[in-house]
């Protein structure tokens, strides 16, 4: 009870200091695997769904600050991802409470086991948060754009005490990752084949005293694809420009 208590008040202090002011500026990245783009520069993600082990499914987003921001404290997410098919399929209704694979999806900032080559672990194994909203349009709020077919994933972590981060140095953000749960045999949930469109819109990342870095700038790779790399606007080479004007005009 106690460590939950703390962890409202971390995320609750999280937000009001992203009230305060925001940075625009900052770059992001997005990839398949354990390490950020740089360590490891993968933008799909296939799975036979003969087998309801998935190995490898784990979407890592890292971020280099627009400011310098010497009293860290957390950073919130938004991840939005949108279906092939006409409507969002079983297999991808997550976290919420009745949906078909509500335990599916987890997120972590436990960087203690990632490569450290090019990205830097800014938590040490210390933040506390998770996902704070799966939103589809059967959610209150819905998924903001109203398409059946799209989802929103919302994440936060935070620190109990600062740490320095500079805007010269990337830094790992968070994980999310889906285990392999009703893809095939009795109970399964269908659309596991289904390709889907993963796209990193933004880290928040702020500062004790008030500060915020609201970083949205792709520095390499933000779209992931899922089954097929061009699924929804996912090209086969997501770091043309025309292709992130695409998939972000379908979340703003």
């Amino acid at each position: 009870m106690k460590k939950t208590l703390l962890l409202s008040g971390l995320l609750l202090a999280l937000t009001a200091s992203m009230a305060l002011a925001a940075s625009p500026g900052g770059g992001i990245n997005f990839a398949w695997g354990a390490g950020c783009w740089p360590e490891n520069p993968v933008n799909l993600k296939t799975f036979a769904c003969t087998s309801n082990t998935l190995s490898g499914a784990i979407m890592t987003g890292s971020f280099a600050p627009s400011i310098d921001q010497p009293d860290f404290v957390g950073i919130e997410v938004v991840v939005d991802l949108q279906s092939s098919s006409a409507s969002l399929p079983n297999w991808w209704q997550f976290f919420n409470a009745g949906s078909c694979r509500a335990t599916a999806l987890s997120t972590s900032a436990d960087f203690t086991a990632a490569p450290q080559i090019s990205c830097v672990d800014p938590y040490l194994g210390l933040a506390a948060g998770g996902i704070a909203a799966y939103q589809t349009t059967t959610t209150a709020p819905p998924v903001p754009n109203g398409l059946p077919n799209a989802a929103r994933l919302k994440v936060a972590y935070a620190l109990a005490d600062p740490s320095g981060l500079s805007m010269a140095t990337e830094y790992y953000g968070f994980k999310a990752t889906m285990n392999g749960t009703k893809s095939t045999g009795t109970g399964a949930c269908a659309g596991c084949l289904t390709a889907v469109c993963i796209v990193l819109n933004e880290i928040k990342s702020a500062g004790n005293a008030g500060s915020v870095a609201r970083n949205t700038t792709p520095m390499a790779n933000t779209a992931l694809g899922w089954q097929a790399r061009d699924a929804v606007y996912c090209a086969a080479t997501p770091t043309h420009n025309a292709t992130w004007g695409q998939v972000k005009s379908l979340y703003r």
